[in-house]
């Protein structure tokens, strides 16, 4: 989770909501990224989508079996939807979102019985730490 705080840090620096996404697999990090959206002016730029690219680039298939997604931020809809799709076995979130959270929080995508696939989830791991990097973004925001 460390390692994607630092990545939701560089997303920071680029004025990107500051989420942040890696991926292990078999104890070793496979794919790391953070929010791309204003900079590439693409809506779905989400740091997990730019990160489950990349895992599946590393590894070969587009069956991420055997990973754990460690996100910054619990993953929206379109994201959660990715995971159970990608096979990813579990997802290790810092904070919930309890605006638009997927995998638990407003909806639960990851464990849909109607669905081929659930993911194993844990939730509030540094959730402090992410949230204070949240406000550090959202205050100026706000203050315009």
């Amino acid at each position: 989770m460390r390692r994607a705080l630092r990545q939701a840090e560089m997303g920071l620096e680029k004025n990107e909501v500051p989420v942040g996404c890696v991926i292990a697999h078999e104890g070793r990090m496979v794919a790391g990224a953070h929010n791309l959206r204003e900079t590439l002016s693409d809506p779905t730029a989400h740091a997990e989508l730019i990160a489950l690219t990349q895992a599946a680039e590393a590894l070969g298939d587009w069956r991420l079996e055997g990973t754990t997604v460690y996100c910054t931020l619990e993953p929206c809809c379109m994201c959660a939807g990715a995971l159970v799709n990608a096979r990813v076995e579990r997802l290790v979130y810092g904070l919930a979102d309890q605006k638009s959270g997927a995998c638990g929080s407003v909806l639960n995508v990851l464990q849909m019985p109607q669905l081929n696939h659930r993911v194993e989830v844990t939730g509030g791991v540094l959730a402090d730490e992410v949230l204070e990097l949240m406000q550090r973004f959202f205050k100026p925001q706000r203050s315009k």
